[in-house]
């Protein structure tokens, strides 16, 4: 609460102009709902109504002549003919007339006096103009009126009805019509109390059709006083209204009838009488069942509020929208009049006249700061009223609408302050920020209703200025490192190639530094008031984006190493930069900034520890405390027993299970198998392709067949940092299974260790580990680390030129060779990186994924890939091939006879496509049968669909099966239609 005091009565600091040569469009919406049928010029017509009625006792509204009431100035009196005395403003001139040399309103809101020269602003020339013509309620110009010659053409200024008539633009005729209405009302009447009044029932039935231009516009100010009867009366009443009420039912159909047409209100006319009993009976209802001596029209809440805050907008100068009139004391005053009519007290006055000096700054432009400090000084007095005990349930809706408007208009700028606000309008954000503290706080300290909920626009629960603002600070900062990378469009990276995506990388980490720098210079110091590391906190969120851009580009694409060397070292220097910023904007906290240091997260990792050192740093530091732990354990001056030694050693092995778990924590490989398609059948020229080219074709794509020219012409290594680093951790784990051997060397050997007495006594047999566990548990992480990486080059790393193009649409065009080219090249860079005890098994691994490719290209390739049995010669041909870079990789790595093993499976599947249709289909019968376990299909019998179990073979049903769909024959179709009602594929013979 002290920063609240202490900023909202600081200097209001003002944008620079040039930044605001333009207004922004607002979107601050009436919290007070929607009102249909009625729109601003209608209720600041139905305002002007009910406050000229309110008024009509004063001078200028027709209680007085302005005549009368200056001479009774010049004879020396004191002109007081209102009957609230003389008001906030009249130190100088009584009310009514005189305007007020200081004004104590605006003196309190802190805002500046207008101090305008008397003849060029609010005067007019007494004996020439009549008062209540359109040319006396306008400003007259300085030059016209003072070269005006004649001592009867005195200059006075404008009487307060002739201001309210300028501000709220009523017409001549419609204030005559008005006059003529409430003189027709009040014959004889002239004591009679406005809240006794149902002005619009009166203007109906004292102004004719005749006294308007034509019958549309009469037509139309008719339905805008029945419009504003059915809202005070039907549907928004101050007192709660029957359901069965026969006075309601009869208006309604009354309204419904006026839609049309203009109703006759006439003497004579009957649905004018029946208008007028309806209006009546339900305007003098009570509470309580009883009499009353105040009609309800327009005291039901909104339309009380809409009417009463289209008053308090016209004390804004219609010439300077941002400037408040310095007659404001004496006009609130008059306001006040309206109060019993309306059904408002000083609360709800103080409520509405913060809204709209709210609403005026931000319809305004947002370029005047002083209506923005004036609306928080309202506050103040809003936040008095709100901790009353005797509230009104229809104040406490309103103050819940109300603050909670202007609070969440506040925190959509907050929430992206970076876009909404630049050096020349950051004065703007720092008068925005203690206004947002206060609603936030009358919200939660005095709304019983109101809760503060994470998922509304993103808030937090804490009610601690500071977490705010926190969270401010790293949506924003989210916000603005979003739109930098919408920007760059390098949200669509997969699309593009490796080269630029690491050039927007590279420029991207300059644009987040540069947005670092510029959140240091401009919204640093702002929000410094409110936080102790403001800096420091959007430091850490762009690091943090940056880092997940960093993590997926590493993770998912395939760039050369020079280029991710390049990236990775621009992110460095960036990384540098940003903890430099957290370190100095720490400097001053309790904790050194350490609360907020801790969540940057390096962007290392995985990485080598040299180049003659390929495993992780962590093993060394792993390794290294482990051999601390031994040698400090044999320099213990006991004697060491066997037993001694295993309590030693199960407590390393804890240690070590945990980290071999970290390191073979990296995935499975089902997350890089594509889903396998349904079974279809389409050829090259079917409708499926011919429309998925002229898609191509239509978007500037390439054939799905020449999508891969770029790679075969120029073939480089696909494998992705991502797979580098699984290299890494398998070179981890064979460097501490090393490790691990000459720890059990060293407790083997050490002659400090006293041997059981009996075999019985020793756990550990001939020949066997201290570390057992570890060794097994090293083995299996070899094992899964080495699957995933080969999965991940293969399916991955590797797709475009293998799953992905290879055999699609046409074999001869789309063979084999380029991705083994590339495939030679990864083998050659996985031989470079990972360490030669762990090839064989990474290798074989690899080999593995390569054939599963091969054999899902074959039998899940999906509608792109057709093949006839002229096209086996060249598919055998090209798994030799396969099989050959696997067997000449290394200095034998992979026997022989263990590709032979490994390749049977695939061989298989290629003999199928070898065999004939008539063949394939009897095949299929018999292993369908026999797996289903049907025997021999008889008549009426149909085969079952064999289901797909992935483990694929010759003898397998569904392998057989999904040759046949990749069959372009008669036979394959036929059979296929006739068995399963597979779609026939077009174009077939």
């Amino acid at each position: 609460m002290a920063h609240h005091l202490r900023l909202s009565i600081s200097p209001i600091r003002r944008p620079d102009p040039a930044h605001l040569a333009t207004p922004p469009v607002h979107d601050l919406f009436s919290p007070f709902g929607q009102l249909d049928g009625l729109d601003t010029t209608d209720f600041r017509e139905a305002a002007y109504e009910v406050f000229f009625t309110a008024c009509r006792s004063s001078p200028g509204f027709g209680g007085r002549s302005v005549a009368a009431h200056h001479n009774s100035l010049d004879e020396g009196g004191d002109g007081n003919g209102s009957s609230f005395g003389s008001g906030l403003g009249s130190s100088v001139k009584p009310p009514g007339v005189g305007m007020a040399v200081t004004s104590r309103v605006k003196r309190a809101l802190g805002l500046k006096m207008v101090r305008k020269p008397a003849a060029g602003r609010r005067t007019s020339s007494c004996g020439l103009i009549n008062p209540s013509s359109p040319s006396a309620s306008g400003a007259m110009s300085p030059r016209v009126g003072s070269t005006l010659p004649g001592a009867g053409r005195l200059r006075r200024p404008l009487t307060s009805a002739e201001i309210m008539r300028q501000q709220m633009r009523v017409t001549e005729q419609s204030d005559n019509r008005l006059r003529k209405t409430l003189m027709r009302t009040l014959v004889g009447q002239m004591g009679r109390r406005a809240e006794t009044i149902i002005l619009p029932l009166e203007l109906l039935r004292h102004l004719k059709p005749s006294e308007f231009i034509d019958p549309q516009e009469y037509h139309q100010w008719q339905k805008r006083q029945l419009k504003i009867l059915e809202i005070g009366l039907l549907l928004h009443p101050s007192i709660p209204l029957d359901k069965s009420d026969t006075s309601a039912a009869k208006l309604r159909q009354i309204l419904q009838a006026s839609e049309a047409k203009a109703i006759d209100t006439g003497k004579n006319s009957e649905i004018m009488r029946a208008l007028c009993n309806c209006v009546v009976s339900l305007a003098w209802r009570s509470p309580d069942g009883g009499t009353t001596d105040v009609c309800h029209w327009a005291d039901g809440y909104p339309l009380n509020v809409e009417i009463y805050n289209a008053l308090l907008h016209s004390v804004f100068d219609s010439k300077d929208e941002t400037l408040v009139l310095d007659e404001v004391d004496e006009l609130l005053e008059l306001m006040k009049k309206t109060w019993s009519m309306l059904g408002i007290n000083r609360p709800i006055h103080n409520l509405c006249f913060t809204w709209v000096l709210f609403e005026q700054y931000v319809v305004t432009g947002q370029v005047e700061p002083d209506l923005l400090a004036a609306s928080l000084t309202m506050l103040n007095e809003v936040a008095n009223d709100a901790k009353k005990v005797d509230r009104e349930p229809v104040y406490v809706k309103m103050l819940a609408c109300v603050l909670t408007a202007m609070k969440k208009w506040c925190e959509k700028r907050l929430f992206d302050y970076h876009a909404n606000f630049d050096k020349g309008t950051v004065v703007l954000m720092e008068n925005i920020l203690p206004l947002l503290f206060s609603t936030t706080k009358i919200l939660e300290d005095d709304v019983p209703c109101y809760i503060t909920s994470p998922q509304d626009s993103g808030e937090v629960v804490d009610d601690s200025s500071g977490n705010k603002v926190d969270h401010y600070i790293r949506s924003s900062s989210r916000n603005a490192f979003a739109k930098m990378l919408e920007d760059q469009s390098a949200n669509g990276a997969a699309n593009v190639e490796a080269q630029k995506v690491s050039e927007v990388l590279i420029r991207m980490a300059r644009e987040t530094e540069e947005l670092a720098s510029k959140e240091k210079d401009i919204f640093s110091p702002v929000l410094k008031n409110w936080h102790p590391v403001a800096l420091g906190v959007s430091a850490v969120t762009l690091h943090t984006c940056y880092g997940a851009l960093l993590k997926q580009y590493l993770t998912g694409m395939s760039p050369p190493i020079n280029e991710t060397i390049l990236v990775l070292q621009r992110a460095g220097k960036l990384e540098k930069t940003l903890v430099q910023m957290v370190i100095e904007d720490s400097a001053d906290c309790e904790d050194g900034g350490k609360a907020v240091a801790k969540e940057m997260v390096s962007y290392e990792t995985w990485n080598p520890k040299s180049k003659t050192e390929p495993y992780a740093h962590s093993a060394a530091e792993l390794v290294r405390f482990a051999k601390e732990a031994v040698e400090n354990f044999f320099e213990i001056p006991v004697n060491v027993s066997e037993n001694l030694v295993y309590e030693l050693t199960d407590g390393l092995e804890h240690f070590f299970g945990d980290y071999i778990k970290f390191v073979a924590s990296c995935g499975s490989k089902q997350s890089y198998l594509p889903t396998l398609p349904p079974l279809t059948r389409c050829s090259r020229d079917s409708k499926f392709l011919k429309l998925w080219k002229r898609a191509a074709c239509s978007v500037g794509m390439d054939d799905p067949c020449q999508n891969t020219a770029a790679e075969r012409n120029h073939p480089r290594p696909s494998t992705s940092r991502g797979t580098q680093r699984l290299y890494i951790r398998l070179n981890t784990l064979h460097y501490f299974l090393s490790q691990l051997h000459y720890l059990d060397k060293t407790l083997s050997l050490s002659p400090k260790v006293t041997p059981p007495k009996s075999r019985f006594g020793n756990r550990r047999q001939l020949g066997s580990s201290y570390f057992e566990h570890s060794r097994s548990a090293i083995q299996s992480a070899c094992q899964h680390v080495s699957e995933v990486a080969a999965y991940r080059l293969i399916f991955l790393d590797s797709n475009s030129v293998f799953y992905g193009s290879l055999y699609v649409a046409d074999v001869a065009n789309a063979r084999i060779r380029p991705a083994l080219r590339t495939l030679k090249q990864n083998l050659t860079l996985l031989c470079a990186i990972v360490t030669e005890r762990a090839q064989p098994l990474a290798l074989k691994e690899l080999m593995k994924a390569s054939f599963e490719a091969y054999l899902m290209v074959l039998l899940a390739g999906g509608s792109s890939r057709i093949f006839s049995r002229l096209d086996h010669p060249m598919i055998e041909e090209d798994f030799d091939n396969l099989k050959r870079v696997f067997c000449t990789c290394g200095e034998g790595l992979i026997g022989e006879d263990e590709v032979a093993r490994e390749a049977e499976t695939v061989e298989g599947v290629v003999g199928l496509m070898g065999q004939s249709t008539e063949q394939l289909v009897e095949d299929f019968s018999i292993v369908a049968c026999e797996a289903s376990g049907m025997g021999v299909v008889g008549a009426g019998q149909k085969l079952p669909m064999p289901p797909t179990t992935g483990r694929w073979n010759r003898s397998d049903p569904n392998t057989i099966l999904r040759v046949l769909c990749h069959r372009n024959d008669r036979g394959a179709n036929h059979f296929l239609k006739r068995t399963f009602q597979l779609a026939k594929r077009s174009g077939s013979a």
